[in-house]
C-alpha cells in the first residue's frame, strides 16, 4: 500500500524541523531511482543559511527493517557503520538524526548530501571519468583495508553486526534459494561447488558485504567520495569484498576491466595491500567471485519473492528477478566454460487476426519509451523504462521460447535417461545436485547446465557481457 503524500511529507517536515539543526521548513522531497530493498530520498530544506540538500534512507514502504536475511544489521546499526567507518578515515557522509519508531516513518536515517556519482554505468563508461579511472580500483584497494580494520565490538554494535564463516554464508543463501520452491539447476551445481572449495579464514573483520561499483559515490576529480549501503555488512571473511567487486555483474558492460569495469585485479590487490600490509591469495578472491554471482543469483529471485507476497510489489522486482540468468551464466563462466548452442527463432505466424500478441506488446514497450519516458523524469522514468525492458523480455520469450524449451526437455532426456515432463526432469536434475547423488563431473551435466544457462540468458538479457563471453568461449 502507497503512503498519503500529504501526509508523509508532514511527517517528514516535522521530524526534520525537530532534528536538523536550522531546518524549519521541508522544501521539496523526491525518491530516486533505484534502491529495490531500501528507500533513498533526496529532501530539499530551508535554513537560516538558505536552502541545502539532506539525503534520507529508510526501509522499504517505510515498514519495520527485516532482519531475516544473513548478514543484514538494520538501518539503526548501519548509520552507526556510517559513523565508524567516517572515523576510520572511509569517505562517508555525516549521519544526522535515527529514526524512532514515534517519528512514525519507518525505519531509517537523515544524512548529509555529498555531490558525486553512484550509477555504475556511467563511471565505468563517461568520457567524464576517463582521467581518474586508472586511480579507482587502487582506492578502492585502500577503503577495504580502512573498513576491515574497524572493531564493531568496540563500539558496541557487536549484536547487531552477525558473524558469518564462509560455510555458513554459502548454506544460508543456498537455503534461502531453495525455500522459493524454484527449480534453478546451475546455481545448485554452484552451492555444491562452493561447498567443496570453501577457503581457511585466519581472522573475520566487517565486511562491508555490498561494496561494488553502483554503491560507491564517485567523483571525476578525486574519486571515492562515499561508500554507500552499509545494510548487508557482517563479520567475516574480508575477501569477500575484494571478490564482490570483481563480480562481472558489476563491470556495466567493461568485463576486460575486471574491478568495478573500471580497473585491474592488481591494483586492487596493491591498494588492500598498501593499507592493510596483508598479501591477497587471488584463488581466494576468486572463490568470493563465484559466491558473487551465485549470491547475486539468488538475491534477483528473492525479488520475484517479494513482489509475490510484498511489501513492494513494484515494477522493478520481478525485472530485477530475470536478472538471476546473468549471474548464472557468470557462474558459467568460470567454473564450466565451453561449447553452447545458438538457439533459432520461432517466427510469429501471420494471421488474418490483427494485431498477434507480439504486435500489441511492441506497441505497449514503443508508448512507454516514446510517449510516457519523455514525460516523466525521475522515478517514474526508471520504472517506465524498466516496464519497456520487461516487455522486451517478453517478446524475446515468444521468439525464443519454443526453442529453448525443447532444447531443455531433450537435453535433460538424455542426461537423466528417461522421459516426463519438463517441469519433472528439472526437479530431477535440482534434486539430484542439492543431494549429492549426481557428482559435478557427471558426464553431461556440465553441458547441459551450459547450454541451458546460455539459451535462457538469450532470452532474458541478450546484450550482457556474461552472454558474449559465453559465446566466444564456445567458438574458441
Amino acid at each position: 500500500m502507497s503512503e498519503n503524500t500529504n501526509s508523509f511529507a508532514e511527517r517528514l517536515e516535522t521530524v526534520m524541523v525537530r532534528e536538523i539543526a536550522g531546518c524549519f521548513k521541508l522544501n521539496s522531497f523526491e525518491r530516486l531511482s533505484g534502491g529495490a530493498s531500501q528507500e533513498t530520498y533526496r529532501l530539499e530544506i530551508a535554513t537560516g543559511d538558505g536552502d541545502r540538500v539532506v539525503a534520507l534512507r529508510r526501509s522499504s514502504g517505510g515498514a519495520l527493517d527485516d532482519v531475516s536475511e544473513p548478514g543484514k544489521p538494520g538501518l539503526f546499526a548501519e548509520a552507526q557503520l556510517f559513523r565508524l567507518a567516517k572515523t576510520a578515515g572511509v569517505p562517508e557522509p555525516e549521519v544526522y538524526y535515527i529514526l524512532e519508531k514515534s517519528d512514525d516513518l519507518g525505519q531509517g536515517f537523515f544524512m548529509e548530501w555529498l555531490d558525486g556519482e553512484a550509477l555504475g554505468a556511467k563511471i565505468a563508461r563517461g568520457s567524464e571519468f576517463a582521467s581518474i579511472r586508472p586511480q579507482l580500483a587502487f582506492q578502492c584497494g585502500e577503503t577495504l583495508a580502512r573498513i576491515h580494520s574497524i572493531d564493531v565490538a568496540a563500539a558496541g554494535l557487536g549484536d547487531n553486526v552477525l558473524e558469518m564463516s564462509p560455510e555458513t554464508f554459502v548454506q544460508q543463501t543456498w537455503d534461502s534459494y531453495k525455500a522459493f520452491n524454484c527449480a534453478q539447476p546451475m546455481i545448485d551445481f554452484t552451492g555444491r561447488w562452493l561447498m567443496q572449495n570453501l577457503p581457511k579464514v585466519d581472522k573475520h573483520c566487517l565486511v562491508h558485504n555490498d561494496f561494488r561499483n553502483g554503491n560507491i559515490m564517485m567523483s571525476p576529480e578525486t574519486g571515492i567520495v562515499a561508500v554507500l549501503d552499509w545494510e548487508l555488512a557482517h563479520l567475516g571473511d574480508p575477501m569477500r569484498d575484494l571478490g564482490w567487486i570483481c563480480t562481472n555483474s558489476w563491470r556495466f558492460g567493461k568485463s576486460e576491466f575486471p574491478v568495478g569495469g573500471f580497473g585491474s585485479r592488481e591494483d586492487l590487490f596493491a591498494g588492500y595491500e598498501s593499507v592493510s600490509g596483508h598479501k591477497v591469495d587471488p584463488e581466494h578472491v576468486k572463490f568470493w567471485e563465484v559466491f558473487g554471482s551465485f549470491w547475486w543469483a539468488v538475491g534477483c529471485l528473492r525479488m520475484a519473492d517479494h513482489y509475490r507476497h510484498g511489501p513492494d510489489a513494484s515494477v522493478e522486482r520481478p525485472a530485477i528477478a530475470r536478472r538471476s540468468s546473468e549471474c548464472q551464466v557468470d557462474c558459467v563462466n568460470l567454473l564450466i566454460p565451453g561449447p553452447v548452442e545458438v538457439l533459432t527463432p520461432t517466427p510469429m505466424t501471420l494471421s488474418s487476426n490483427m494485431p498477434r500478441s507480439d504486435e500489441l506488446l511492441a506497441s505497449v514497450r514503443d508508448f512507454l519509451r516514446e510517449d510516457i519516458m519523455s514525460e516523466v523524469k525521475g522515478r517514474s522514468n526508471f520504472l517506465a523504462r524498466v516496464a519497456a525492458n520487461s516487455i522486451d523480455i517478453v517478446l524475446r520469450e515468444l521468439e525464443l521460447g519454443p526453442a529453448h524449451r525443447a532444447l531443455e526437455q531433450r537435453g535433460l532426456e538424455k542426461l537423466l535417461g528417461r522421459t516426463a515432463s519438463l517441469e519433472d526432469l528439472q526437479w530431477a536434475l535440482t534434486h539430484s545436485l542439492r543431494d549429492a547423488t549426481m557428482p559435478l563431473d557427471y558426464e553431461g551435466l556440465a553441458a547441459f547446465l551450459r547450454q541451458n544457462v546460455v539459451s535462457q540468458i538469450a532470452i532474458d538479457q541478450p546484450k550482457y557481457s556474461g552472454f558474449t563471453t559465453a559465446l566466444k568461449n564456445g567458438s574458441e
